[in-house]
């Protein structure tokens, strides 16, 4: 009966692992075929790397890209920032007037359907220029800014999640032996919490950097992310190029799990060392 069970487990993983990685494979598969035809091998020729010579030159995918990267990454900072004080308040600070309402805010844009915020935020753009004269256009800032309304929410669910599970001891023991509030949060909280913060940003990063639905309503014709490149190539019909431009940002997010994996499995072999070795004088 167990045999028959686990065969049965392992069968449905293997199904899972083909249904979701089988595409994956197929598209760097194809990205090394000759032919301009995507779904047609050139059995006629060789393997070649011409579409990622093809790709490396093309200024319009390289400029995106890094539009895309440069947003992604002031969209993942002012999210942990402004995340990790609102889950600071959250949880530390559980008495005050409008908490309720203040949490229910702050995870809102998780929930909400992005064509609605992407909405809402257009016509805040519009007013605000109407108003005072800024924005003066949708660009880099305007996205940037679209970005980090909801990435934050999802920063403050994991580094609230974290700082629920730290010991308070730690903390008031500091301010017992003379520490102020704004030394404590920097040498106790925050080291503690560091691993949920990272995490935050990499999740911010990924949001931002895959996001198109709000980008196409706070972006202006100067302004064109990879993803919304790419989605218009796309409705045009794919071309080689953007086979092999997936496929170098597979293996750019496969090497960032592995080494993520590999600091993980050190971290931990570390601190076993590090347990070890306090306990063996006592033995």
């Amino acid at each position: 009966m167990k045999q028959k069970r686990s065969l049965v487990v392992l069968s449905a993983m293997c199904f899972g692992f083909v249904f979701l990685y089988l595409p994956l494979l197929m598209m760097i598969i194809y990205s090394f075929n000759a032919s301009r035809l995507v779904t047609v091998w050139d059995s006629a020729h060789s393997p070649t790397l011409a579409w990622y010579r093809e790709l490396w030159t093309n200024e319009e995918i390289l400029s995106a890209a890094k539009l895309s990267f440069k947003i992604a990454a002031l969209n993942a900072v002012g999210a942990v920032i402004l995340g990790t004080l609102a889950a600071f308040s959250l949880e530390r600070y559980t008495r005050f007037r409008g908490r309720t309402i203040f949490a229910l805010l702050t995870t809102a844009p998780m929930v909400l359907p992005e064509v609605i915020t992407g909405l809402s935020l257009l016509l805040l753009f519009v007013a605000l220029q109407q108003l005072f004269g800024w924005p003066s256009g949708r660009d880099a800032t305007t996205i940037t800014i679209s970005h980090i309304t909801f990435s934050m929410a999802y920063v403050v669910v994991v580094v609230q999640s974290r700082l629920a599970t730290v010991d308070r001891a730690l903390e008031e023991a500091a301010m017992d032996l003379g520490a102020r509030p704004w030394k404590v949060f920097f040498l106790i909280t925050l080291p503690l919490i560091a691993p949920a913060i990272a995490s935050g940003w990499v999740l911010s990063f990924i949001l931002s950097w895959d996001d198109i639905v709000i980008t196409s309503f706070v972006s202006g014709p100067g302004s064109t992310t990879l993803p919304q490149l790419v989605f218009s190539k796309v409705r045009l019909g794919v071309s080689p190029d953007i086979n092999a431009l997936a496929t170098i940002l597979v293996a750019g997010v496969s090497v960032g799990v592995m080494l993520l994996g590999l600091g993980m499995v050190h971290r931990d072999r570390r601190k076993n060392r590090e347990a070890r070795a306090v306990l063996v004088p006592e033995s």
